[in-house]
């Protein structure tokens, strides 16, 4: 019976584990504390009760007694914030052997791209022991992505990107949830996601196709006639774009901004907001006509660009 009652969702994660040891930690003193202080409330209501006939004498306070109160408990919330910060980098940073997915929100489902082309509505399929990170955005509201069994949670937000990655440590069904009330459907917006072993994966994957996100990018960069100014030899009224993603560019009006997804998104959709160096605002604005997952396609074909070859034999 109570097999059927678990206390916590199943640990299934690289985070499980460490976010499960500071809430049973967050838990147990909680309830020391509690039961202090109750006992002490009781004893010393006992012991100190007024009694006929007896005057209470003078009380004075004890300098060691209110040092030690505030010593311990302050040494006890810094060890508590260290922990905490130690979990928190742990999850904002991802390994560099990762597999890249993009997720997108919308009333009322979550719309999952795999890193080879697969797509999934309300689902999604990851290999056991292998790091997943999720660039993520939303086409209406605000969301929360949710898999409790992972232990993380992340607002997706429209009109911006925000990531989570994770690394499932065992095989089998977890639920998928939105986090953030977003409408009268919002307990339908659920999915599941499916841990699976990597030969079970790879045989899952050759039973479904698609082009890859950057593959998928490259066709629409063609498509929208971007390669007509941000190609090289194409008499450059906008940058290059080969291997800019991840740097500084510096801007018209004297200065720069880190070339990352929401660069890339804000200039697609407001390409005038910020102008690089160099070059005239001149670019149509594309909003209206492309939707965030064709957005996050783009941003995937420019973050696979590596930068041109120097020429045999040029100069400096």
């Amino acid at each position: 019976m109570l097999q059927d009652l678990p206390l916590t969702p199943p640990n299934a994660s690289t985070f499980a584990t460490q976010v499960d040891a500071l809430y049973l930690f967050l838990v147990i003193l909680s309830a020391i504390a509690t039961v202090g202080i109750f006992s002490a409330v009781i004893y010393l209501s006992i012991r100190y009760r007024r009694r006929p006939g007896v005057l209470p004498g003078a009380i004075e306070g004890s300098l060691r007694l209110e040092l030690l109160w505030s010593f311990i408990p302050g040494v006890i919330a810094l060890g508590i914030f260290a922990w905490g910060a130690k979990i928190y980098f742990f999850a904002v940073q991802p390994p560099k052997e990762r597999m890249e997915f993009y997720v997108s929100g919308k009333q009322w489902m979550w719309k999952v791209q795999h890193p080879t082309g697969q797509r999934e509505i309300n689902a999604m399929h990851v290999p056991l022991g292998k790091a997943i990170r999720c660039t993520m955005t939303s086409e209406d509201v605000l969301h929360s992505y949710w898999i409790p069994a992972f232990r993380i949670k992340k607002d997706v937000v429209p009109g911006r990107y925000s990531e989570l990655w994770f690394e499932p440590t065992r095989v089998g069904e977890y639920h998928l949830f939105c986090a953030e009330y977003c409408g009268t459907g919002h307990s339908k917006m659920i999915g599941t996601v499916y841990v699976m072993e990597p030969e079970e994966y790879q045989r899952w994957l050759s039973g479904n196709t698609g082009d890859p996100p950057e593959v998928a990018g490259a066709k629409l960069f063609e498509n929208l006639r971007c390669n007509t100014c941000h190609a090289a030899g194409t008499g450059q009224r906008g940058p290059v774009l080969d291997g800019i993603f991840g740097h500084m560019q510096p801007l018209k009006d004297g200065g720069q901004v880190l070339v990352n997804e929401d660069y890339v998104r804000e200039s697609v959709l407001k390409p005038l907001a910020k102008v690089v160096q160099g070059f005239e605002p001149v670019m149509p604005t594309y909003e209206g006509q492309i939707g965030e997952e064709e957005i996050m396609q783009l941003v995937a074909y420019i973050k696979s660009l590596k930068p041109a070859a120097p020429a045999a034999g040029g100069g400096k």
